[in-house]
């Protein structure tokens, strides 16, 4: 692999990395109250990552079929994944419960207690390392879809005819920097909690206010991209 190479892959994998599943989430739960288990943590980001490894390898051996182009430089990244009407549902599926989970989160009133106790019991309590692991494979899972940064580096590792080795090589190294901002984070957690606890706490509100919006828009987003893609080449491809 050329530093080139490396360096392509590196600053898609930063990409990545400030996506729901491997940012937000992670920040969310660094911010329980208490004693947390560095464990817990590295459990929920060790499920990421090797969930996107597997998923790469997967796509990378299968590229023919999994990912239809991917090997072909000219077919490049929007090339890849599902076909445009069955990108179109799933985003019209995501559209409608962004705008469902919205709108219930308007007519949810105080905090969501429940939310903020499941979070505590699974950062400091017992028996909440399965339950972190569930969280991530269903962030990765939801995520799926808009692995852009992650199929194009797939793409371009096939596209160069790169070896099995080779292959594993850079999707271990994407992986790592892909979680890498949460565990810098989460380090600061620990060893300087004094200096940014006020911030810590702010934004602690901020989210428990307003994280089940933020998916909410997500979904949107996410959803709105989709149908609007997949209906664009399927009626202009």
């Amino acid at each position: 692999m050329t530093s080139g190479l490396a360096a392509i892959l590196a600053g898609l994998a930063l990409l990545d990395s400030m996506s729901v599943g491997t940012l937000f989430i992670p920040v969310w739960l660094m911010l329980a109250p208490g004693r947390i288990r560095p464990l817990r943590f590295a459990a929920y980001l060790a499920t990421v990552a090797v969930f996107y490894f597997l998923l790469g390898a997967v796509l990378s051996l299968g590229a023919g079929a999994a990912l239809p182009g991917a090997a072909d430089p000219s077919g490049g990244p929007a090339a890849a994944g599902p076909s445009p009407l069955l990108r179109s549902a799933i985003g019209a599926v995501l559209l409608v419960g962004g705008f469902v989970l919205e709108r219930r989160e308007r007519n949810r009133q105080g905090h969501p207690r429940r939310l903020v106790q499941w979070r505590e019991r699974a950062m400091t309590g017992s028996g909440g390392a399965a339950a972190l692991m569930a969280l991530a494979v269903a962030a990765a899972l939801l995520e799926a879809a808009t692995l852009l940064p992650f199929l194009g580096a797939i793409g371009i590792m096939a596209g160069l005819g790169l070896s099995a080795a080779a292959t594993a090589a850079g999707l271990a190294m994407y992986c790592l920097i892909m979680v890498a901002p949460a565990v810098a984070l989460f380090l600061g957690r620990l060893f300087a909690h004094a200096r940014i606890a006020p911030y810590l706490e702010r934004f602690d509100r901020w989210s428990t206010r307003n994280g089940g919006k933020v998916i909410a828009w997500a979904l949107q987003g996410l959803g709105g991209f989709l149908l609007g893609n997949g209906l664009l080449v399927h009626f202009l491809g």
